[in-house]
């Protein structure tokens, strides 16, 4: 593999307003909506990227037969500290599932759930 594994990222909602919301509160960030590039009715909303920097871009997704929930894979999301980002899921309509903890050399991750049930990770080296 050239380059690094993962090259793009879709996190599946059903309700596009409120996961919106939530992930705009709680990395503060602004999605951009993406156009639908085929005739499903698809709803896409990015998050900010930079495609000759590290890491992936990636988005969320409203499609008829793709629920959210109940899935394996944990996209992390980079942050400087992820206990700040930790501090605003609450508030913003999620839960934390495993505060910040250490992971030794690699830094310090916490696990979250969103307004959809997806569980995501914030990472941070401090």
């Amino acid at each position: 593999m050239l380059n690094n594994p993962i090259a793009w990222f879709e996190i599946y909602v059903e309700d596009m307003a409120r996961a919106k919301a939530f992930y705009q509160a709680v990395l503060r960030v602004t999605l951009e909506q993406l156009s639908d590039p085929t005739d499903e009715q698809l709803e896409m909303w990015a998050f900010p990227s930079q495609m000759d920097q590290y890491g992936a871009g990636g988005s969320l997704v409203k499609m008829e037969h793709y629920p959210p929930g109940g899935n394996s894979t944990i996209i992390y999301f980079s942050c400087e500290d992820c206990a700040i980002e930790e501090s605003r899921v609450a508030a913003a309509g999620g839960s934390v599932t495993r505060a910040k903890m250490s992971i030794g050399e690699y830094g310090f991750i916490s696990l979250i759930t969103d307004t959809e049930g997806n569980t995501i990770g914030l990472h941070s080296m401090a």
